[in-house]
């Protein structure tokens, strides 16, 4: 409780002092857009990036998978999509933690310790 009145107070103190917070959110933003995250199904057949914000940079299906499919049955297709959706979830997963781990570190400089780890608790997983 006393940590949530501390917190409380924090962000009342930033409330006066709105040119911290918007140069602190302009930070996170730039290094959101800069992070590159890689995900990869079971096996390596293939690898998903995303950045920060969450957007889908580039899906790759390894040559030995991609041959497979141009004659794939549907079965084979199921599988490959599964390992897709495993590669970028895997991705999006990692991308969360960086985006947690930005804001815990502005949250830090601006006195709010914690930070991501409280809004992470209200982002879906």
């Amino acid at each position: 409780m006393f940590d949530q009145l501390k917190m409380m107070g924090a962000v009342a103190g930033l409330l006066k002092n709105r040119d911290q917070i918007k140069a602190a959110g302009q930070r996170i933003q730039s290094r959101l857009e800069g992070m590159r995250l890689e995900g990869r199904s079971e096996g390596g057949l293939v690898k998903a990036v995303v950045n920060g914000k969450m957007e889908v940079l580039s899906v790759e299906v390894s040559p030995s998978l991609g041959a497979g499919l141009g004659a794939a049955d549907a079965r084979t297709r199921q599988m490959a999509t599964a390992m897709i959706i495993a590669a970028v979830n895997e991705a999006l997963k990692k991308a969360q933690a960086g985006v947690t781990e930005a804001i815990d570190e502005e949250g830090q400089k601006l006195g709010l310790p914690g930070l991501g780890e409280q809004l992470a608790q209200v982002l879906p997983r």
